[in-house]
């Protein structure tokens, strides 16, 4: 009786095992090709975006409607095109092109292909939009800084990923879109052999499962669990001081045996892990001294004695840099190059932590170091240090920097920008406003890179503050970002203030609007004000 009895637990218990396995296929099939794909199209979309990104980077945004006017090509014309249709063919993309977007139709500056490849537009052609093309197209090329990205599924076309950024002209306007399309026709096949692949795990490991189960039921194991039970017990209530010592006799040839020799060896390392907890606290206590003077290092290499430069009554200057983890990748700077000449700067490395601190230790010696040999811009400085950082970048680090120099007679200030954020500046008794720059690309990126001076004036009165991107992407609870909206608020709370007033102001409002959120990046500011 008994054992019919027990056969028919089985019989349920694997019946059971077979609805359990048929209930997780059918659920996780549809939920992980889901999650697949949602991030295969991300990783399609980003590196569709980068690209179209650097490309509108890199394009004159001034010689585009020349191009559209006359539809003469020259030299730049087509070594443009050449650099785009290597990107093109590096990365794999169907199309790569520059269009203007009107409301009829795509109007084509670039279109990358070589001589008699199929559907590659010219100079002038037009085309019709697309599915949902023209709505994202057009929002693209008036929302400056939105990532814009189009997934589409057509039978002319196929399953397309595109991207669309903005080309700017010097006065910061769009002048066309750069657009890059890449297939993911991949994604379906690997899907397809990614169910085929889970399917057969899942059968796999249900026949393993009710196999291993049959076995175990027939092995009686109750008396060996029961016996585990009795020698964990023992082991709590009587021989905690004993672990070294502790034993479990069981020889079932199955898991229980594998569980109660795991069950030996645990006790044998907690007994080694209480006797060295010890140990591992001071290992501890160490790297936290270590990294707590590591933090003041770096602390010490960025000015910090306020005020900088007593003796000079024309201007007042005050920096601050809070990192979000021990030590940081963010770092200020600003030095006279000599009596009439005021090097300022403001960088961000990518990363955080001690890499990021070490590669940020680097860029500042090399960016002041060629400021004091007098290099001839902020340009030139930029130049010199991204080509020597190029050359040992092995781990495909970058910085973003704004640098300028302040002639301290005249109140001209030259300034150069590689990819960083845009400075905010208040003349006389105005308010303050956001410097729209034109942006290279940034410091360590790809050697060889150029950087474009401009210029500004700080009368009597005027203000100039910089900072990274941790104070414009400081994030509340709520998943929000205090905005370039809210900087432009809390500098204009009082704008006559001091520097040191005026980031203090900017912390108390970026403190406040974070509230309980975990700080995620670097907090770093600068601001000059002329006296």
């Amino acid at each position: 009786m008994a054992e019919k009895k027990y056969k028919s637990i089985n019989k349920k218990h694997m019946l059971a095992l077979a609805v359990v396995s048929i209930i997780m296929a059918a659920v996780l099939l549809p939920v992980i090709s889901t999650v697949y794909r949602s991030r295969m199209e991300k990783e399609y979309s980003e590196k569709a975006f980068n690209a179209a990104a650097i490309a509108a980077g890199l394009i004159d945004g001034d010689s585009i409607e020349r191009y559209a006017s006359t539809e003469i090509k020259d030299e730049y014309y087509e070594k443009i095109r050449l650099m785009l249709l290597l990107m093109k063919q590096r990365e794999g993309f169907d199309y790569f092109y520059v269009v203007i977007p009107y409301e009829e139709n795509q109007f084509y500056i670039w279109d990358a292909g070589v001589e008699g490849e199929e559907g590659v537009c010219d100079l002038g052609d037009t085309d019709l939009y697309y599915d949902d093309g023209k709505e994202v197209m057009m929002n693209a090329f008036k929302n400056v800084g939105e990532e814009t990205i189009l997934i589409t599924n057509s039978k002319e076309y196929g399953y397309l990923a595109s991207a669309y950024v903005p080309i700017l002209d010097s006065k910061g306007n769009p002048a066309a879109l750069s657009s890059v399309d890449i297939s993911m026709e991949k994604i379906n096949s690997q899907i397809n052999s990614f169910i085929v692949l889970i399917l057969s795990i899942i059968v796999g490991v249900f026949l393993i499962c009710m196999l291993i189960y049959y076995l175990y039921t027939r092995r009686h194991l109750v008396g060996p669990l029961k016996k585990l039970q009795l020698a964990v017990s023992g082991l709590v209530s009587e021989n905690m001081e004993n672990l070294s010592g502790f034993n479990l006799d069981i020889h079932t040839g199955d898991e229980i045996e594998a569980i109660a020799d795991a069950f030996s060896v645990m006790t044998k390392e907690l007994d080694t892990y209480i006797k060295n907890f010890a140990d591992v606290t001071k290992e501890k206590e160490r790297i936290g001294a270590e990294l707590e003077l590591a933090t003041k290092i770096q602390a010490n290499m960025l000015p910090n004695l306020f005020p900088a430069f007593p003796e000079r009554k024309e201007f007042d200057i005050y920096a601050t840099m809070t990192p979000a983890k021990e030590v940081g990748g963010d770092f200020y700077d600003f030095f006279l190059l000599d009596n009439d000449h005021l090097g300022m700067v403001i960088a961000d490395v990518s990363g955080k932590g001690v890499p990021a601190a070490l590669f940020m230790m680097m860029s500042k010696i090399l960016i002041a170091n060629y400021a004091m040999l007098g290099a001839t811009s902020p340009a030139g400085v930029l130049e010199m240090a991204n080509n020597q950082i190029c050359k040992n970048n092995e781990e495909d680090m970058f910085v973003t920097v704004w640098f300028g120099i302040l002639t301290i007679s005249t109140g001209k200030v030259v300034a150069a920008n590689a990819g960083h954020e845009y400075p905010f500046i208040k003349h006389g008794d105005g308010k303050f406003e956001i410097l729209k720059d034109k942006h290279g690309f940034v410091v360590g990126g790809i050697e060889g890179s150029k950087y474009t001076d401009y210029e500004f004036e700080l009368e009597k009165g005027s203000s100039l503050f910089v900072y990274t991107d941790g104070v414009a992407e400081a994030m509340n609870t709520n998943d929000e970002q205090f905005g370039t909206d809210r900087i432009l608020e809390a500098l204009n709370k009082e704008p006559e203030a001091l520097p040191k007033k005026l980031l203090s102001n900017m912390k108390d409002s970026v403190d406040e609007f974070v509230g309980e959120a975990m700080q995620f990046d670097d907090l770093t500011m600068l601001a000059i004000k002329i006296l």
